[in-house]
This record gives structure tokens, sequence and C-alpha cells, in this order.
């Protein structure tokens, strides 16, 4: 038992990884991936890279969600709001933040999940599609930071993550159920939500066929996420006008602004399914083909509730409002109570042959298809407010029915001197594509279930990404190995269209096909300075094309006067890396610093328009972000005393903007600013005791220092909503494996009850129970 807990903490702190029963041996600071089920990742990577076991997410984790598997990683957060986060849930890495979503890669047995069809959050949303993945069917997790693969696009440049999911080499079954107590308690809300899940897997190897599937039910219930609000000096008159209300508290904004909170939306109820299978078949022991099948629905209703009262005491949904003498505009409307429905079927296909002989040459044929066969949000508008709403009226239908993307790849990895040789050589070519197609229309005659009607929006288009790519891992003297290669990549973007009937004026416009060419070097250098000791660097520029929704999709002056900029320079980063790797007795320690440099980073801001000489706000080019950090992860097994184990991590990064010609309320104002959602410290710890081979308790704890959510960085209050807040977070685990096939856990997320926020309030203190059984 020792010797395996020493094997999984060795995979969490070295980017070195082998079977999961055995220590693996360190070679150069360059990863090789043996046994078990294999990874999509390159047979050699150059750079830091991270792991966990599916045993250490049962005894250590209360995961959820498949993101939550990422909760400890050093330097990574997910922002998930809620159990079944479908939206917002987008990762951030250390030069990365949560409104970027399109600056890391998520991939499931190399299945694409990042949803590059746009970046961040907004009126549309594009987290990774984390729903295609159960925490029950995972196997194990590996993330590489950086872009130094010269396998990845450039949207790999704040990190790699791959879940690897069972493949079973004999019949097994699984079952799990848990249920999840959260009572909540923010400004004038005091409720209790709660969710549950099930979910139920099997798999088997007969002869040359091996097969798996999973289903899962979730049911949740979020907290509330959004507030209506009206700002005292911007949006009060002083008078009699509006009907006198109470019940709104008063508060302040992320500008440290007087505000009023007038009640709560967005509060989701959400039920999704899961069913996952998989089918491979041996052609030649070294010869495998392999099929899997994803689908993902998701059923959610968002409610909203007010905090006023009339004289009467009862509750106030629309119509001016006047608060302690002062009268506020705009009127109550559906925009501050909005009612949602959202019904979505998402389709997911993979497709590989590949060969896995250890000689002299491998290869491997993929391809993957992510289709919205049904994605259809219908919600309330105008001033078609609770409660009558809850019945029908005036809304839109919003349908993306159709969107997509689809990748085909093939590659190779060529052995020239055999597998212990001094070449170890990969290469591949690589077509990524993407197509949105989002039309918003009215309803007619009710938004519960009215047809479509009248046109409100029409945003879509394509984009293709083709690449040729190669690397060779070169073990060139004793004890030295280089990592040296290069990514060629063509970029198209076409039928793009953007359609407002109802803009100020209307916009009509099929915009112009257009294209780019870049290459991007990759570079690693590790040095075995002694028998356990590795120093290595790394350098890699990597290209992050623009996507569909930053192309076409519409945006605003103060006017209504819709305006895009189809011609965005696509970001362009030098990553850099410095690391050292060693044990210490049992705690095996890793120190990294790193530096990146973006060119034309993307973030929606404001510029002056000459066409139309106004000030327009919309995703534009930032000239240049310059980051630097450090990183310092430590892992042990039996420190101090037998069965404890401890991993833990610190990351300081410096991210500001040095170069800018847009700017957010005055032209300058976002020069030397902190670039957005990236905070200056974080830090994990997690503390595991084996009580015994049946008894795990864990606890485990997440800080994240001071970070801005605007380039400006006025954002001054983060303990607000709209504000991004510090935090520090305690988790505690307890996992009982009551018999050869049973276990039992029981855990509570954020023990200590801090109140923490993203733009939106992270959950209050959480209780976990879950019982699982193992056949």
């Amino acid at each position: 038992m020792r010797k395996k807990r020493m094997a999984l903490a060795i995979a969490m702190a070295f980017p070195i990884l082998a079977a999961a029963q055995e220590a693996p041996s360190k070679a150069l600071g360059v990863v090789t991936i043996t046994g078990g089920q294999p990874t999509s990742l390159p047979t050699q990577i150059p750079a830091t890279m991270e792991g966990i076991t599916r045993e250490q997410i049962d005894q250590t984790i209360n995961a959820t969600d498949s993101e939550d598997a990422l909760k400890y990683f050093p330097s990574l957060l997910v922002r998930k709001r809620y159990i079944g986060d479908y939206n917002h849930a987008i990762l951030s890495s250390r030069a990365s933040g949560t409104g970027n979503s399109a600056r890391s890669a998520v991939y499931a047995d190399g299945i694409l999940l990042s949803n590059y069809l746009g970046n961040g959050v907004g009126g549309l949303s594009f987290p990774p599609r984390w729903g295609l993945v159960t925490p029950e069917e995972i196997e194990r997790v590996d993330v590489m930071y950086g872009p130094f693969s010269a396998a990845y696009p450039g949207n790999s440049v704040g990190a790699v993550v791959e879940y690897t999911t069972r493949m079973p080499t004999q019949f097994e079954a699984h079952g799990k159920a848990g249920f999840v107590v959260q009572p909540f308690s923010l400004y004038n809300t005091d409720e209790t939500f709660r969710s549950w899940e099930v979910s139920a897997g099997a798999g088997n190897r007969s002869g040359d066929w091996g097969w798996w599937f999973n289903v899962n039910h979730t049911d949740s219930e979020s907290q509330p996420l959004t507030f209506p609000t009206r700002l005292v000096a911007k949006q009060g008159t002083p008078g009699t006008a509006g009907k006198p209300v109470t019940g709104a508290v008063l508060d302040r904004n992320n500008a440290n602004e007087a505000w009023y909170i007038l009640g709560t939306s967005t509060q989701y109820h959400t039920k999704q399914d899961h069913l996952k299978a998989k089918v491979s078949y041996d052609f030649t022991p070294a010869v495998r083909a392999a099929y899997t099948l994803g689908v993902w629905q998701n059923k959610s209703s968002g409610t909203s509730q007010t905090y006023l009262r009339d004289a009467s005491g009862q509750p106030v949904f629309s119509g001016p409002i006047n608060i302690n003498g002062v009268a506020f505009t705009p009127p109550l409307s559906a925009s501050d109570f909005p009612l949602t429905e959202e019904s979505l079927t998402h389709f997911m296909h993979g497709f590989s042959v590949k060969s896995n002989t250890q000689g002299t040459f491998d290869w491997e044929l993929s391809a993957s298809l992510y289709d919205y066969d049904k994605d259809i949000k219908r919600q309330t508008s105008g001033t078609n407010t609770p409660p009558g709403a809850s019945s029908g009226g005036a809304g839109t239908i919003a349908d993306g029915s159709g969107t997509g993307w689809n990748t085909l790849a093939a590659r190779g990895t060529w052995r020239p001197f055999g597998a212990k040789g001094a070449h170890i050589i990969d290469a591949g070519l690589q077509q990524d594509s993407y197509n949105l197609d989002y039309l918003t229309t009215n309803a007619v005659g009710s938004w519960l279930n009215g047809p479509s009607g009248q046109r409100v929006s029409d945003v879509g288009g394509r984009t293709r990404l083709r690449s040729i790519w190669g690397q060779d891992a070169w073990a060139f003297a004793p004890d030295w190995k280089t990592v040296l290669g290069g990514r060629y990549e063509h970029w198209q973007a076409y039928d793009g269209r953007t359609r407002i009937p109802g803009g100020s004026p209307a916009v009509d416009t099929d915009w112009p096909a257009r294209s780019e060419n870049h290459f991007s070097p990759k570079a690693a250098l590790s040095w075995q300075f002694n028998q356990d000791a590795v120093l290595k660097a790394a350098l890699g520029r990597a290209v992050r094309f623009p996507t569909v929704q930053e192309l076409y999709g519409a945006t605003s002056t103060s006017n209504s006067q819709f305006v895009n900029d189809a011609n965005l320079r696509p970001e362009k980063s030098w990553t850099f890396e410095l690391g050292a790797e060693k044990p210490y007795g049992n705690v095996l320690t890793r120190g990294t610093f790193f530096a990146e440099r973006t060119k034309d980073a993307l973030f929606s801001q404001t510029t002056l328009e000459p066409t139309i000489n106004k000030n327009v706000t919309r995703v534009q080019n930032v000239g240049r972000i310059d980051t630097y950090g450090l990183e310092f992860v430590a892992n042990g097994t039996d420190v101090w005393m037998p069965g404890l184990d401890l991993q833990g991590s610190v990351t300081y990064a410096h991210s500001v903007i040095k170069e800018n010609a847009g700017f957010v309320t005055t032209p300058g104002d976002t020069i030397g600013k902190r670039q957005p959602n990236i905070p200056d410290w974080r830090a994990t710890a997690v503390a595991a005791y084996h009580w015994n081979p049946q008894l795990t308790t864990t606890v485990a704890a997440r800080y994240s220092g001071q970070q801005f959510r605007t380039l400006n960085n006025s954002d001054v209050n983060g303990y607000t909503y709209q504000g991004v807040s510090k935090f520090f977070v305690v988790d505690l685990r307890a996992h009982y494996q009551a018999t050869k096939s049973t276990s039992l856990a029981f855990g509570i997320d954020n023990v200590n009850n801090y109140a923490y926020w993203n733009f939106h309030p992270y959950p209050n203190r959480s209780y976990v129970a879950e019982v699982k059984v193992d056949l």
C-alpha cells in the first residue's frame, strides 16, 4: 500500500508517469506514458505536466462533475458555479483568466471538448463540454502546462487537459448515487438548494473486442447567480415618482458605488442526462480501432425572485419604483427578472485506428464530431415579468441547433534507432473545422411554447484550421535531451454573417472570407544532473486565432448601432519556463519560473470607430501583455508519519498590460494595469490520512489572491455581484471502503462558508454524501 501511494504521489508531482501499480523511473525530464489505457498526449512531453488517478479522485475529492478532478492542480481554476454548470465553467491557468476559454485545450480520449466557436461568456457562452465526461468513468487526468508541444494548436497556450476514461480488460460494473445540500444565505435570500445524481457503468473485454458504457442523471438546484440592481447616484432621482417599495438591499458595486439589490435572477433548476458508449476492436495485437459515442441532454429552468414589496406587502416585479424617496430608472422589466427555459441535446462521436508496436514506426488516424443537434433557449422579454410571465407572454427564442465542430488527424511516431534510440520523432497532419449558427427570433404567442416569429438577430460563420507539425525528442548526450519542433498553420474564416433587422440602423452583412498562415516553433532542453534530479527549460510560440463569435458576434455602441470587427488579428504568444524537479526523502518537489508575452490579445473593450466617429465596445486586440511568475509544488507520502500524504502548490503571477490602443473609460486607462482574472497568488494544499486500508480522511484548501475583472482594474470591490474576490476555501472528505465492492463517502465543500465571487457568487457551505458499488 505504501509503495502504491508513493507511485501516485510521483505521478502527481513529476512529469513522468508509469503504470498505476509501480513507481516510474525518471528519464531526462521528458514524459513517457506507459501502461493502462493510453493517453492521447504525445509520447514525449517537453514541459511541465501533472496528473491524478482514479484512486486519488475517489479518496480525496468531492467530485460531482468531471472538472472537479482539476480542483487542486497547481495554477488551475475552473469557474464552476454550481453542480452541472454547463455555460460558465471556464478553465483558468497561469497566464489565462476565466474569461479566456479559447486559451486552453480540453480532450477526452483524444476527442476535443473545448468549444472554440467563441471565447468566454456573455450572450453566448463557450466553456468546455465537461458534461461529456462523468467522474465515474475517469481513469486518470493529465495536464500539460503551456504551448510546448507542436502536436496542439495555439489554443494550448494556457494548458492541455486530457481525460482518459475507462476501457476494461475484464468484466466490471459500477454504480454511484450522490446527494448535495447547500444552505445558502445572501442579501435577502435564505434558502436550501439540493442536488442529486445517479450513475452506472459497465464494461468487458472478450477476445479482440472491448466495450464500455456509462449513464448518468443529474438533478441540480443552483444558488441565485445574478441580481437586478439600480445605482443610487446614476439611476436615482429624489422625488415622488414611481411606486414606493421596500425590501431593496443597499450594497456597493465592484467600483465601490452605492447600489440597491432588488432581487435574484438566474436561479437554475437543471436536469442533465449523459450516455457514453465505447467499443474497440483489435485487428492485430498492435492495431486497435475504437469508436466513442457521447450523448448529453440538458433541460434547465431559470427563475427570478423580487425582494421588493409595495405598501400592501405584495411583490413588485414591474414598472417605475421609488426607494426611500428616490425614483429609479429604467422601470423594472423582464431584463431585471427574466425567466428562461433551455433544452439541449448534443452528440459527440470519435473514431480512431492506431498502432502500438513500440517498434520503429507507429501511426494513428482519428476523427471526431461534436454536434448541437438541439440547442434552444426561450426567455421572457420586454415588460413580460413574473408572476404573469410564468404562464406565457412575450419572449425570444435563441436557436443554436446545427452548430458544432469536427476534427481530422493523422500522426505517426518514428523511432529510427529503435525504442531506446537517440531519436523519437512525432509528426502529423490536422484539420479542425467550426460552424456557429445562432438565430434569435421573437416567440409568437407565448415564450414558453410559441413558434419562432420575427428575426431579432442571425449570427454565424465558419473557421477552419489546417496544420502540419513535427517534433523530435533527441538524446544527444548522456544525461541530456532536447525536444525540437514546429507547427505550421493555415487558418480560414468564411461564410460570416451578422444580421440585426432591428438595429439602429439595421445590419445585414455578409463578411468577406479571410485567411492567415503562421509558424510556431517549439524547443525544450533537459539535463539530468544527478540520479534523481532534473533541470529543464522550454520555449514555445502559440498563435490563437479569432473564433467565429469574436469575429461576427453582434456588439453595439451607446446608440444601438451594431458594429463588428471581422478583421481581428490572432493572438501571438511566446511562452518560456525554467524548472527543476527533485525528491527530498518522501517529498517530491518542483520549482518553475514561467514567462509569457502575448501580442494582440483578444478582449472586449472600447475604441473610437472613425467610420462613424463614435466609441464602440467590442472584441478588440490588446497590443501587449507581459506575464511572469513562479510556481512551487511539493508532494509526499508517509510524511512525518505512516499513512499521511501531503501535496501542495504555491503560484505567484504578475501579468500586466504594456501596450493597448483601446480603453475602458478614457484613453490609456488600461496601460500598466493587470490582466483580468489573473490572481497575484494562488495556493492549494491537500492532506490525506490513511487510517487503515479502508478509511481515508482528507482536508484540502484552496486560496486565490487579489484579481480584477476589468481591463482598467476599476473593480476595486471584489466582494459583491459582478466583482472578483479573493478566497480561502477549506474542503473535507471521508472515504470508507465498507466492503470489497462498496464504498461510502461524506464531504463538506467550503466548510468555512467563505462568501466569494467571480462575477456570480460561488456556492456556500455544501454537504456531499455518496455511495459507490464496484463489481
